[in-house]
C-alpha cells in the first residue's frame, strides 16, 4: 500500500509515465530481459538499428509449457497432462479445451485439434469481445 499511496503522489507532481529516452539513429542498440512470470521463465531481446526495431524475440512461459519432446525425450507439460485423456465425442473433444485451458496459457485465442494423421477434428475460437 505504501508504493501505491507514493505512486499516487508522484502522479500529484509528475505526469510523466516513463523515463524519458533518446534513439540516437547513428547506434544501434540490443537489449535483453530474462526473469520469472506468473506462468513460468520469460525472456525478451530487442535490436534497434536506425531508430528502428529490427528484431524483437520473445519467449514466454507458455513456449515452454506448451513445448513438444526436449532433446531427453521428455514431454512438454501440456503434452503430458493429455496422455491418457477419455474423450467423448471426437468430433468435439472439450476435454483437451478444459485441459489446456487449465494451465491459463498465453496463447493466440485459438485452438485446433488434430488426430495423429494430421486430420482437423475441430477448431475452436474465442471472441475476446463477448
Amino acid at each position: 500500500l505504501t508504493a501505491f499511496n507514493s505512486l499516487v503522489e508522484n502522479l500529484k507532481t509528475d505526469q510523466e509515465t516513463c523515463a524519458k529516452y533518446v534513439i540516437d539513429n547513428g547506434k544501434e542498440y540490443k537489449g535483453n530481459f530474462q526473469g520469472n512470470a506468473p506462468r513460468g521463465a520469460l525472456s525478451h531481446w530487442c535490436r534497434i538499428k536506425g531508430g528502428v526495431i529490427t528484431n524483437w524475440q520473445a519467449v514466454v512461459p507458455s513456449t515452454w509449457n506448451a513445448s513438444p519432446k526436449d532433446a531427453s525425450n521428455v514431454r512438454g507439460s501440456y503434452e503430458e497432462c493429455l496422455i491418457g485423456l477419455k474423450i467423448a465425442d471426437l468430433t468435439k473433444p472439450l476435454e483437451i479445451i478444459r485441459k489446456i485451458h487449465s494451465y491459463d496459457p498465453c496463447i493466440a485465442c485459438a485452438v485446433h485439434v488434430m488426430d495423429a494423421r494430421g486430420t482437423q477434428l475441430g477448431e475452436y475460437k474465442i471472441n475476446p469481445n463477448l
